[in-house]
């Protein structure tokens, strides 16, 4: 097991500079527009276009571009409710997703699913899941069907799983790593640790505090790694799903990052220390990486302007499309109910006169 507890920010920007400035300024933007979509999300909630459950990527862009980055199109990706940053990476169309947030017919789902739940069987992103370690046994059945159905290599198909920190402490998280590791399943679980579940430091919930040795028990290897890199988060999704493809071996990734904001929209953390909400800010992941891009001459002033000028359009033009989209027609409430027709299914509304077969 590898424990980095405390990975240094000059190793990174030294490896960095192996790195295409290209592909450098690729993460940055994608990066940038996580936060842009994020913040306008939070602000049209509070305007009252979105509705229900409503949880932010903010702090955590650097871990969604380095994951997904990694990912090839044919691996399948499952993650929790705080989805909307991997539909951005994943290929989602920015404006089908804010759709989504709306509630409108044109989102990813058609209104259905909202903000926790994106999904995009085309990316292979299977959804968000709004109960707390609701995603972790289908993407472990995922990953046994493609050990069941292929053999092992370098172009087998792989499963990354997602997963709060508060979500190691639930049954379902170790009966699926136990056959994970029993099976030798060709999965990556990923911790996103924010150090908080929702009000609750980790220390204060977890008996062992260090999230990747959990799987020491059913023989998974882990290691924790710096989330605020969005390099190394792909260097380490990387080796995770090779072990995958190719060993057929689970393996856990802890990614360590800072939550800038309440677990979700309507949350003021007030739980939080103002030390603790001053070194999450020293820590933002977008301006760092901004910083070290400068510093490597890997993007100039101009080129950062140019990016942000980009992201503003991109989000403006998502957010007017949700507004100009049609709702959903209250005719479609009952279609796509099954995947195939049963008995029964519900056809009508309340006050309906009822059929009768003649």
């Amino acid at each position: 097991m590898t424990d980095t507890k405390s990975p240094t920010r000059a190793k990174a920007t030294a490896k960095q500079s192996g790195e295409s400035a290209k592909l450098l300024r690729e993460f940055y933007e994608q990066m940038v527009l996580i936060r842009e979509f994020e913040l306008r999300a939070g602000e049209m909630y509070a305007k009252a276009r979105i509705g229900g459950y409503c949880h932010l990527n903010l702090g955590e862009e650097a871990t969604v571009v380095g994951l997904t980055a990694a990912l090839k199109p044919t691996d399948y990706l499952y993650t929790t409710y705080r989805d909307h940053g991997y539909a951005l990476a994943r290929g989602m169309e920015p404006g089908a997703v804010m759709a989504e947030l709306f509630g409108k017919s044109t989102g990813v789902v058609g209104g259905r699913g909202g903000s926790m739940h994106m999904f995009d069987l085309a990316k292979r992103m299977m959804g968000g899941y709004g109960i707390v370690g609701g995603q972790i046994p289908p993407a472990t059945g995922a990953a046994f069907a493609i050990q069941y159905r292929s053999k092992a290599g370098k172009d087998s198909e792989a499963v990354m799983c997602l997963l709060g920190d508060g979500t190691t402490n639930i049954g379902a998280f170790h009966e699926s790593l136990n056959l994970a590791g029993l099976w030798d399943l060709p999965i990556v679980y990923v911790i996103m640790n924010n150090r908080l579940g929702m009000g609750t430091t980790v220390e204060n919930a977890s008996a062992e505090p260090d999230l990747y040795k959990r799987g020491s028990a059913y023989r998974i290897e882990g290691r924790r790694i710096d989330g605020d890199d969005p390099i190394a988060v792909r260097d380490a999704a990387l080796e995770a799903l090779e072990k995958a493809r190719v060993k057929r071996r689970p393996s856990i990734i802890e990614a360590m990052s800072y939550r800038l904001k309440g677990h979700s929209v309507v949350d003021p953390a007030r739980y939080r220390s103002k030390e603790d909400v001053e070194l999450a800010q020293a820590n933002d992941p977008v301006p760092a990486f901004r910083n070290r891009l400068l510093k490597a001459k890997a993007l100039t002033e101009k080129d950062v302007d140019a990016i942000h000028m980009k992201v503003d359009e991109i989000v403006d033009a998502a957010v007017s499309f949700a507004e100009t989209s049609p709702d959903p027609s209250p005719s479609e409430l009952f279609e796509r109910i099954y995947a195939t027709p049963v008995a029964n299914m519900p056809h009508s509304f309340p006050g309906d006169p009822v059929a009768v077969s003649a």
